[in-house]
């Protein structure tokens, strides 16, 4: 008896342009529409895209992101002021003791 041969599919390796990953990043990114959607009006996985997401090839931050990062700046920029004038007192009162 021959042995049985397995139909193993290949897999089709598409190569996507960085313009057309940009676009369907930014749509995602500022536009807020789900993986799901782009991956299915572009004919590529969700599972590719998730991965551009995790790999880093994203658009510019989003409304939300950029909001957080504004506001965590301002508190550090409050706490810094709040040492500033701490260390500057304290060294007014040291010139004064002597």
């Amino acid at each position: 008896m021959a042995p049985e041969r397995k139909n193993i599919m290949a897999k089709s390796k598409h190569i996507i342009r960085p313009e057309l990953k940009k676009q369907i990043l930014d749509r995602i990114k500022q536009e807020g529409i789900t993986v799901s959607r782009a991956a299915e009006e572009h004919g590529v996985n969700p599972r590719t895209i998730y991965g551009w997401l995790g790999k880093g090839i994203t658009a510019p931050p989003s409304v939300l992101e950029l909001a957080k990062l504004k506001r965590e700046n301002q508190a550090l920029k409050e706490i810094l002021g709040q040492i500033t004038f701490e260390l500057s007192l304290a060294k007014k009162k040291e010139a004064f003791s002597r």
